[in-house]
């Protein structure tokens, strides 16, 4: 993984597990030790499904990235369906407590999206691939007279 992925993977990654850290211990505190497992689950899911979609989109960008666009819309699709059938999974569990959980898995990815907007703002990657002009005479262009 190139740097500017994994520095982009750590600048998302850090500030939701801190939340999910401080949720875990907001839940504990008011749900019990279900509460607690229950935002550490979802701090997990975030963690886990965000963390997937952003190195296979990034790899994604690096060898097709004709299709960036389509794949991120794609990616982000298919999240969202896995997150929809991973909560009517667990709906009825009494592994953890579920408010806990959903209250968690929001405010985790809320972070996770933010983090990972400022972190592409703050990054100086080139969008045009410089190339080497060593060895290369200029080109005359227009019209010699």
């Amino acid at each position: 993984m190139p740097s500017n992925d994994v520095r982009t993977l750590l600048q998302t990654a850090v500030p939701t597990l801190a939340v999910g850290a401080i949720a875990t211990v907001v839940s504990g505190v008011v749900a019990g030790g279900k509460g607690a497992i229950g935002a550490v689950v979802g701090t997990l899911v975030v963690v886990l499904f965000m963390g997937v979609g952003l190195v296979v989109l990034q790899r994604t960008a690096k060898s097709l990235p004709q299709l960036f666009q389509a794949m991120g819309l794609m990616l982000y699709t298919a999240q969202l369906l896995l997150l929809f059938i991973f909560l009517a999974l667990l709906k009825d569990t009494t592994l953890f407590d579920f408010k806990a959980f959903a209250f968690t898995l929001l405010a985790a990815t809320v972070v996770w999206v933010a983090a990972q907007a400022r972190a592409y703002m703050k990054a100086k990657i080139l969008y045009v691939e410089p190339t080497s002009d060593k060895g290369a005479k200029s080109e005359k262009t227009g019209q010699s007279t």
